[in-house]
């Protein structure tokens, strides 16, 4: 639930960027706002309380800069740039303005979740605990949600977060048909065609770990969305 999770603003104008840094830092148990211009991210600072705030520079309205600015003014929370900006002068700026660290695109997020990490230790900000996820057992197979793993006999699958998210989505709707643009709203907050595309994409991947039983069938309902079959053995 929300009030077990540390708030992130993230101030992103990339619509597709955001949404997937969004999407991540959720699946990481972080309750996440997406601010879309520094104007907006500074009034949406001002309405509550928040853990971290990660800025992009080039935005529009008022940039990172003016933003981190701004924010200093009233608070200490921790900052970090996250931008396509990679000159020595930008990144002196940026930490000259209090930010506590400074990444540029592109990046990896696992790169950027380790140094969020970092930081909250160094601030001593802890993390409450989240309740446990469920583990789903699919005909042969078991499905860790927290550790994010697909597992049958001895065999491990690493899933992604949007994996993940994905499966867990149609585990909750196991033999029923999880409507297309219920998932594209809770995973990629938008159904537009790319993410939809994308969306496909990872049903292809998904499918394809369930290959070792035949018991477990994901189908395409067409003009609907998808299903999760599972047959007794």
């Amino acid at each position: 639930m929300a009030e077990n999770k540390l708030r992130i603003l993230l101030a992103e104008d990339d619509k597709n960027l955001g949404t997937v840094l969004k999407a991540y830092l959720e699946a990481k148990g972080f309750e996440t706002t997406l601010c879309v211009n520094g104007e907006e991210a500074l009034q949406a600072f001002g309405r509550q309380s928040w853990e971290f705030c990660i800025l992009d520079i080039m935005m529009p309205v008022k940039d990172g800069f003016t933003v981190a600015r701004e924010i200093r003014q009233m608070s200490a929370v921790p900052i970090i740039f996250l931008t396509a900006r990679s000159m020595q002068d930008d990144k002196m700026r940026g930490f000259n303005l209090g930010a506590d660290d400074y990444i540029t695109k592109p990046f990896s997020m696992d790169e950027l979740l380790a140094r969020i990490n970092a930081i909250m230790r160094r601030a001593d900000i802890q993390r409450k605990p989240e309740p446990d996820q469920p583990v789903y057992y699919i005909g042969r197979y078991e499905f860790d949600v927290n550790a994010q793993i697909l597992r049958i006999g001895s065999d491990e699958q690493k899933l992604t977060s949007k994996e993940t998210m994905l499966l867990k989505l149609l585990c909750e709707n196991e033999n029923n048909v999880l409507d297309r643009r219920t998932a594209l709203q809770r995973i990629w907050n938008d159904d537009n065609y790319f993410n939809a595309r994308s969306m496909d994409v990872y049903i292809t991947k998904l499918r394809k770990y369930f290959k070792e039983d035949s018991n477990v069938r994901l189908l395409n309902v067409h003009g609907v969305g998808f299903k999760l079959v599972t047959q007794q053995i």
